[in-house]
């Protein structure tokens, strides 16, 4: 057994001590100095490897219809571009690698861009790259430092296949290919409910603005709050460093129904085109609630197409016309002046009033001679209605606008949406150096039967759906609640104005003569076979501003309003319409599109049971053509079939080439097209009925197949 030296073992490791001891004293001398001779030093060194806060963009909230469809998405969209001196100036091994891998990738690079976008040729593209390459900066550098590549913005799907071209799959700071990303807000039903969704004027620059509608009314809940990073370099690549994470939007669910939109919008379409109106207007609301199911504004472009330009639902103030003698009649009413049986004697049609012709608009045909009141609202009696105002209120005409405000035709809604415009309905004696507004002996009883005031749609349709709501005046609603990640944030009641707008007994009465309007009056246009509609025609010359009514071709504001059905109200609607010259007709063109709103409104809603039509011999699991499989699971599991009982019904095609779409939806048509990386171009609404490339034709990357719906 060897015998310990523990006098050699001391001096080797008192000897590791003071070699550590140095050390440690070394590098604290070193950081020493670092920290204090070489601060300004490092922190340039630092400050060059790092870059300062970037904000980084929330992901903008959706706008959903009632039923969960969506109206308003934001997309990524790219532009791409080329920095030619990526990776250095200088002659170094890389920079000589690039160039070599640049000149052996240019042809191919070409051929693919060509592929991806047919437009341009290889060639084009192979001297469009060129010419950036050869570019002389100002600063005696030759190559661009961000060219660009194309000049449009391309979708996601394009961007990655860019992305996986020669040359461009390199990294941006070896291979230069770089892109910038923008935010593209898109709406899926396209033109539909335009004005009120809303709009975002770009995304360019880190910023966005919206526009108008519910874009705009709730922007600050759809943008969210942006994030912030910032970039280092960490061996010789650059990360992001979140330093606060961005806070996406939240979601908007709104009253819209699409079913019903559409439904409106195609009604009032097909009305504007016949009677060659400038423009429409169309509002559909729920009784009960105020939910707004539908708002259509259609103005006339310079180019004869109709187009949502501005919302004039809710901000188109004008002179209302006849709609507006319910009101007038239900103050009288409610004030206990008349009641139905009062008579007015309108003899041949025409009465001198306060030194002005009152004209009805039977006046040539000899007049209504003398009427009762229920019978003068449901021939719309410009006599009839305007004899009652004046003759009980023309000594005390502010009662009488009282009673308006107490009614609601004049009620401010307070509304949302922005550009909202409340009803105009002057005072008497009024202060004002306007002569337009001056209060006259004429001025009361030609405001009774709907001039001498502005009011917007908006306004007359919650009026009626007030009646329609048994005097419950409700606030129009628009949106629903506001969602997050899935859950309620904020949910909107059904908001009442007025509890009240008149006495009960009024408006029943009311109820009444508006029911027979549209049965024994000039709104039978607006009526159905299937059920019972109640509402007013309102028929009025356009003031052409200072040169008055008559100032060149007359012009004509038209309306119906209503509500449906009669015995037990569910929805109130308003259409409007501008149009010049004869034909002009209130009950006849919009108690038209009144109608066919009406009726398509309740048949959506008819439902009848299945069970109604099972036999012995019904199948019910369904046969399924191809598409989109995850939208097929959907809708089989809403249909209580599970996946493995459905046919799956494969078309007719080849493995490989154009597919098949002769008799699919719309969407599954370009579903099928784009995972064959082709594009699609639609026309009509409906199943695909003819295609423009023949199934089985060799698939040209990128190429748009026309697709005919019907």
């Amino acid at each position: 057994m060897s015998k310990f030296e523990k006098t050699k073992v001391m001096k080797r490791y008192m000897v590791i001590v003071v070699v550590l001891t140095l050390l440690g004293l070394a590098v604290i001398g070193k950081a020493g100095y670092t920290m204090t001779a070489k601060k300004e030093y490092w922190t340039q060194v630092a400050d060059r490897l790092k870059s300062d806060s970037d904000s980084v963009r929330p992901n903008r909230g959706n706008i959903f219809s009632c039923d969960g469809q969506l109206l308003a998405s934001s997309i990524p969209e790219y532009k791409i571009f080329m920095d030619y001196q990526a990776g250095g100036g200088e002659d170094t091994a890389w920079v000589r690698q690039r160039d070599s891998i640049w000149a052996a990738d240019l042809d191919s690079l070409c051929r693919g861009l060509h592929e991806i976008f047919p437009d341009k040729s290889a060639a084009e593209f192979r001297q469009r790259l060129v010419e950036g390459k050869q570019k002389r900066l100002q600063n005696g550098t030759v190559g661009a430092r961000h060219w660009p590549v194309w000049r449009r913005k391309i979708s996601y799907n394009t961007f990655c296949e860019v992305r996986q071209l020669p040359y461009f799959n390199l990294p941006p700071n070896k291979g230069g290919f770089h892109w910038e990303k923008f935010e593209a807000r898109r709406r899926p039903f396209g033109t539909l409910a335009e004005r009120t969704i809303g709009d975002i004027r770009s995304f360019e620059g880190g910023k966005d603005t919206a526009r108008f509608g519910i874009e705009l009314s709730y922007d600050s809940i759809l943008r969210g709050h942006h994030g912030l990073e910032r970039k280092q370099k960490v061996l010789n690549k650059f990360v992001n460093i979140t330093l606060a994470p961005p806070v996406d939007g939240a979601d908007v669910i709104t009253t819209i129904d699409v079913g019903m939109q559409d439904l409106a919008e195609q009604a009032l379409l097909e009305e504007l085109h016949k009677d060659n109106a400038s423009m429409g207007v169309a509002i559909l609301m729920e009784v009960q609630t105020g939910d707004v199911k539908a708002i259509v504004n259609m103005r006339k472009g310079e180019d004869g197409i109709y187009r949502e330009i501005y919302n004039d639902a809710i901000s188109y103030r004008c002179e209302p016309g006849s709609v507006f003698k319910t009101a007038s009649m239900l103050v009288a009413l409610d004030d206990g002046v008349v009641d139905t049986n009062y008579v007015i004697h309108t003899g041949s049609g025409i009465m001198r009033m306060h030194g002005a012709n009152m004209k009805d608009h039977n006046w040539h045909r000899g007049g209504y001679g003398d009427i009762n009141v229920a019978r003068a609202l449901e021939v719309s009696s410009n006599i009839g209605v305007s004899y009652v105002i004046d003759n009980f209120y023309g000594k005390d005409p502010t009662r009488y606008v009282n009673g308006l405000y107490r009614v609601g035709i004049g009620q401010d809604l307070g509304l949302a949406i922005k550009g909202y415009l409340p009803p105009k309905i002057r005072m008497p004696d009024t202060k004002t150096t306007n002569k337009a507004l001056y209060w006259s002996k004429t001025t009361l009883p030609w405001m009774s039967i709907g001039y001498e005031t502005q009011i917007a749609p908006i306004n007359t349709v919650t009026f009626y759906n007030a009646i329609a709501n048994n005097g419950r005046m409700m606030r129009p609603r628009f949106v629903k609640r506001i969602e997050k990640d899935g859950e309620v944030i904020l949910e909107t009641q059904p908001e009442v104005i007025k509890e009240q707008i008149a006495k009960p007994s009024s408006i029943a009465t009311m109820q009444t003569i508006l029911r027979h309007v549209v049965s024994q009056g000039l709104g039978r246009k607006a009526g159905s076979h299937s059920f019972q509609v109640s509402g007013k025609t309102g028929t009025a010359q356009v003031s052409q501003g200072g040169a008055g009514y008559r100032s060149g071709q007359m012009w004509y504001w038209l309306s119906f309003c209503g509500y449906f059905p009669s015995d037990a109200p569910r929805y109130s609607c308003i259409v409007c319409l501008k149009k010049p010259g004869l034909p002009a007709s209130g009950g006849g063109m919009a108690g038209a599109v009144f109608h066919h709103i009406s009726e398509g409104v309740m048949a959506k809603n008819l439902k009848l049971s299945v069970e109604d039509a099972r036999d012995s011999l019904s199948s019910f699991t369904p046969d399924v053509k191809q598409g989109n499989r995850r939208a097929t699971d959907y809708v089989l599991r809403e249909l209580g079939v599970k996946g493995s009982e459905a046919t799956l019904l494969q078309a007719e095609q080849p493995e490989k080439g154009v597919p098949n779409l002769v008799g699919m939806g719309a969407r599954d048509a370009v579903y099928t097209l784009e995972r064959h990386g082709l594009r699609a171009h639609l026309s009509g609404t409906g199943r695909v009925r003819h295609q423009s490339m023949a199934p089985g034709s060799p698939v040209v990357k990128g190429a748009t197949c026309d697709l005919a719906l019907e």
